[in-house]
């Protein structure tokens, strides 16, 4: 078995989200949850000659992780230098991924996808984000590009900062609603023209678990938007990053800085 550690949507050299890269393995869904637990880090495991992308999260397995699928572009990329796309599907559910370079940075092609909004009672985003009197800057809405997301606005960067959400809350909800947790964003002042953005994802129990991007919730807001952005995170848990997406035709692609962290060349699971 073969694993490579890559930092992904990282803002400057060094930071990023990390992920495991796992290739050769043949274990079943039980060993490859007890190894992301064990590793306390996203793993993504490559099936079928690198052609099915499978995700696992320290507490649970995931339909679709874009900073490990970036991950794993970063691998496959490397096993074919000449080729300019690449097509990999993800195990779960089967959605087609359509990946590509840029110099440093891999991006992954998805398509917005429909379904009816979940009932949002008034009062929700402020009793899920425990924030009494909470007034979000515009209508909260459920958008998705293979994993969906209440996304909330808030006024400033300031106010995304103090949130201090009900994370049992905010897990019980999604559940019943299909939703994937909360993303709660707001708007910065724009730089050299590009439409400017900060967010906070919350979907784990544990607090220590917040991510440091998430590349789902960045196309859906993309999505909801209906233009491409530059989206920063990571302040929240020490690591910078930055996550740009733009859209083409029906196509939304969503991309950003990846860099290898290590390789292990044998690997035991626990």
């Amino acid at each position: 078995m073969r694993v490579q550690a890559v930092k992904c949507f990282g803002e400057r050299p060094g930071d990023g989200n990390p992920a495991l890269v796992i290739e050769g393995d043949a274990s079943n869904e039980a060993a490859r949850r007890a190894l992301a637990r064990e590793r306390n880090t996203t793993c993504v495991f490559l099936d079928g000659d690198g052609g099915v992308v499978d995700f696992y999260y320290p507490h649970m397995r995931s339909p679709l992780c874009l900073h490990a699928t970036l991950a794993a572009a970063h691998v496959l990329f490397a096993r074919h230098p000449d080729a300019a796309l690449l097509a990999v599907s993800t195990a779960m559910r089967g959605q087609a991924l359509e990946l590509a370079r840029a110099e440093d940075a891999f991006f992954v092609r998805l398509r917005a996808q429909g379904g009816a909004q979940a009932a949002l009672p008034a009062g929700l985003p402020a009793r899920l984000l425990a924030a009494p009197g909470l007034q979000p800057a515009s209508t909260p809405r459920v958008a998705s590009v293979g994993s969906p997301k209440l996304l909330v606005e808030v006024a400033d960067a300031a106010s995304l900062h103090a949130l201090r959400p009900d994370l049992e809350a905010i897990s019980a909800w999604s559940k019943t609603s299909g939703v994937n947790g909360v993303y709660t964003w707001c708007r910065l002042p724009a730089e050299q023209g590009q439409y400017l953005f900060e967010g906070r994802n919350f979907n784990h129990l544990d607090p220590r678990l917040e991510d440091s991007a998430t590349g789902v919730a960045a196309g859906a807001l993309t999505a909801l938007l209906g233009h491409g952005l530059q989206l920063k995170q990571g302040r929240a848990t020490g690591r910078a990053c930055l996550i740009a997406t733009r859209i083409e035709g029906d196509a939304i692609l969503v991309g950003g800085r990846v860099e290898p962290d290590a390789v292990v060349t044998s690997f035991a699971a626990p």
